[in-house]
């Protein structure tokens, strides 16, 4: 299912008329009802610019979304995975981050359309496996990169490629001391299906526990472009997480999971 509010059809249209795939244009907001064994909830727009520009209906998927996936599960006996985010973490005081972690939020910032819907997301999951004994998952991902990216989405992977390639200055928002964990887009996909097809129902940290700075991310990505685009920093963006790093200690040892590309870029 997806209403392309952020997707594109041209990323699975390889796989249109496979007899193991069907392509819906729909929107979670609404219920759906189909048979199906296992449900991965991945609706939501994920970039700030994004969410930001509709807040409500960030919330709404993340809200109405969710319950009406959950209703779907309990109907047919599904297993339920949640797409939730490294986001519920907020400002985090807590380095690295374990599950455990309660976070440290701005209920009413500018990302708190996103962060917040996905808490909510996450207590819902737990409220209908405790009500309706309906069979969840709880992935936590972190920042993740891979082929076809949006190049637009407003994010540092796609904006520095971006800027590099074209020759414009490379745009770090504060001193690029803050720092992010990136894991490949296989890695999380690998640590999806395990989680899916594992007895665990509580949240996992899916990402690369390889840290880095924006300033460091940003040099890398100009010199693997061959780019010789000015680093330039731009006022601090409000609520802009300082430190970003997953504990993988619960899906090491729930899953077996680590992440196998480590040093994509940072060679």
């Amino acid at each position: 299912l997806d209403n392309y509010f952020t997707g594109r059809k041209r990323n699975v249209e390889r796989w249109i008329g496979h007899p193991n795939f069907e392509l819906v244009h729909h929107d979670v907001v609404n219920p759906y009802f189909i048979e199906v064994d296992q449900i991965y909830h991945l609706a939501s727009p994920a970039s700030p610019p994004h969410y930001m520009y509709n807040p409500v209906k960030t919330i709404k998927t993340n809200t109405l979304g969710t319950i009406n996936m959950l209703g779907l599960a309990k109907r047919v006996k599904a297993t339920i995975l949640l797409a939730s985010t490294s986001e519920v973490y907020g400002d985090p005081e807590v380095h690295p981050q374990p599950e455990t972690y309660w976070g440290h939020v701005n209920t009413v910032g500018p990302r708190s359309c996103y962060d917040e819907g996905k808490r909510v997301a996450e207590s819902l999951m737990v409220a209908y496996n405790k009500q309706e004994r309906v069979s969840i998952r709880i992935a936590r991902i972190f920042n993740t990169f891979g082929p076809r990216m949006h190049m637009n989405d407003g994010r540092v992977v796609s904006n520095f490629i971006i800027q590099s390639l074209q020759g414009n200055p490379i745009t770090i928002y504060g001193n690029g001391s803050q720092t992010r964990s990136f894991q490949y887009v296989d890695d999380l996909v690998d640590g999806l299906i395990l989680l899916m097809n594992s007895n665990c129902s509580l949240p996992v940290n899916i990402g690369n526990p390889e840290e880095h700075s924006i300033a460091d991310f940003a040099r890398i990505i100009r010199d693997l472009v061959g780019s010789s685009s000015p680093v330039v920093n731009m006022s601090s963006q409000e609520d802009d997480p300082q430190q970003r790093k997953p504990d993988i200690t619960r899906a090491a040892k729930e899953l077996n999971w680590r992440p196998k590309v480590i040093r994509f870029f940072f060679v």
